[in-house]
């Protein structure tokens, strides 16, 4: 059963310049969404950054909102929310599927993303994931985020030389020493 399981929990990384996050909520169940804003914002001050808060009619509305944010925004990176109940119907499917395919292609493209939009099968989940002294995702969202953003940070500026000559480095022609270009 996973609510007996003991997960590793990375401890959360540590910035030498300020971190921003946007949070992108879509409210449908509002005290759930309330919840995972309240461990979302928890997990961001307690490393130091500053966020802001958005609201969009549902989560399908969420990546095209990310998407708008990181081309014309500032953001180091964002933190996803809300809470999907399955119906009666396949609507179900749609909304988590496209929402969650929406944030990985996002991902995929460079945008520090954490996902916690809850998929879960009855509100009873759904309560016990948000959880303010649980599990609460939205702290989670929000710590994967902000490892990302640390990531990105860390790797910023390298260069893996493939097809160009960096500046600086000298290069080499066949059969002769280095040379400057």
């Amino acid at each position: 059963m996973a609510g007996s399981e003991t997960h590793y929990t990375l401890p959360l990384p540590s910035f030498d310049k300020p971190v921003k996050l946007l949070i992108v909520v879509a409210p449908y169940y509002k005290d759930i969404a309330d919840d995972l804003i309240a461990g979302a914002r928890a997990v961001i001050e307690e490393a130091g950054g500053s966020h802001e808060t958005i609201e969009v009619p549902g989560a399908l509305e969420i990546p095209p909102a990310i998407a708008l944010a990181e081309r014309l925004s500032n953001y180091d990176g964002y933190v996803a929310l809300g809470c999907v109940i399955r119906g009666e119907t396949t609507h179900y499917e749609t909304v988590c599927n496209d929402s969650s395919r929406g944030l990985s292609l996002l991902g995929l493209q460079g945008a520090c993303i954490g996902n916690g939009i809850l998929t879960v099968e009855n509100r009873d989940q759904a309560v016990v994931r948000a959880d303010p002294g649980g599990q609460n995702k939205g702290g989670g969202a929000a710590a994967a985020a902000l490892h990302l953003v640390a990531l990105a940070r860390r790797w910023s500026g390298r260069t893996k030389g493939v097809g160009f000559k960096p500046a600086g480095e000298p290069i080499q022609i066949a059969g002769e020493g280095p040379q400057n270009a």
